[in-house]
């Protein structure tokens, strides 16, 4: 049985591997679970960094928002600082990842240090923005706590992957 299925597993790659690439995306999206991409900046300036109080979150948020078609983290990032908060960023590369299976989210996290605080210009979509601590923040988004607690990690040299066993 273990032959047939190998067979039938090869056979079924290889059909695959043919297919038409507009078939082959419509396949894996009807099979595939979809997530939502955001692209976040940690602006950091003296030990705080930059929080916005915004009317669609509840509390306050990190710099950042949904990338958009065909976009990638970095221009997403670069967009959504320059629009929330009229700041012009090199964001340099993402420093890590959030995965949230819970809510179906993946958020890229750039960081960028700043030797001075900037003037803001907040948008419509930023109310308020405020320097701040973790230990100061008070009520932030769940998105905003979980992408701190990915951050932390982050600073840490990456643990190795091992074999747990072979056969």
């Amino acid at each position: 049985m273990s032959t047939l299925r190998r067979k039938l597993g090869t056979a079924a790659l290889v059909a695959f591997r043919v297919t038409p690439g507009p078939l082959k995306r419509a396949a894996v999206r009807t099979v595939a679970p979809t997530y939502r991409v955001g692209a976040v900046c940690v602006i950091d300036h003296d030990e705080e960094f930059l929080v916005l109080w915004q009317p669609h979150r509840r509390g306050w948020s990190l710099p950042g928002g949904l990338l958009g078609r065909g976009e990638s983290p970095a221009d997403a990032v670069r967009r959504e600082v320059r629009e929330e908060v009229g700041l012009d960023i090199e964001p340099g590369e993402p420093v890590t990842v959030r995965f949230d299976p819970q809510e179906r989210g993946i958020d890229v996290v750039f960081r960028v240090r700043l030797e001075r605080r900037p003037d803001l210009s907040l948008s419509t979509e930023a109310r308020k923005a405020r320097w701040t601590t973790r230990k100061e923040l008070g009520k932030a988004d769940r998105d905003t706590r979980g992408i701190l607690d990915v951050l932390l990690s982050a600073d840490e040299q990456p643990r190795e992957g091992r074999l747990l066993s072979s056969g």
